[in-house]
């Protein structure tokens, strides 16, 4: 099965590790190294055409990729049970 995280972007959802609120985590300095580090890295996917409101933490074959997604935490939520996938 898979997550539409908003624009023309699609994962596996066995490959999400979390989706997180961006402005509830960015708070944090642990959130905001890693989120800086994975930006350096070139693992940060930006699909937001607006403010992003949440990121989605994806793994593929051993390398995290972070998705910025203008869709909230809750619609995500929501996208992802209507079909029986739980976070």
């Amino acid at each position: 099965m898979y997550l539409h995280l908003g624009q023309d972007t699609i994962v596996r959802k066995a490959d999400i590790i979390g989706i997180y609120d961006l402005d509830n985590c960015s708070s944090s300095h642990i959130t905001r190294d890693f989120l800086a580090k994975a930006e350096r890295a070139g693992r940060v996917i930006g699909i937001a055409e607006e403010l992003p409101k949440s990121f989605v933490l994806v793994t593929d074959g051993g390398e995290t990729t972070v998705y910025l997604s203008q869709l909230s935490t809750a619609t995500l939520q929501k996208r992802s049970t209507a079909v029986g996938f739980e976070l």
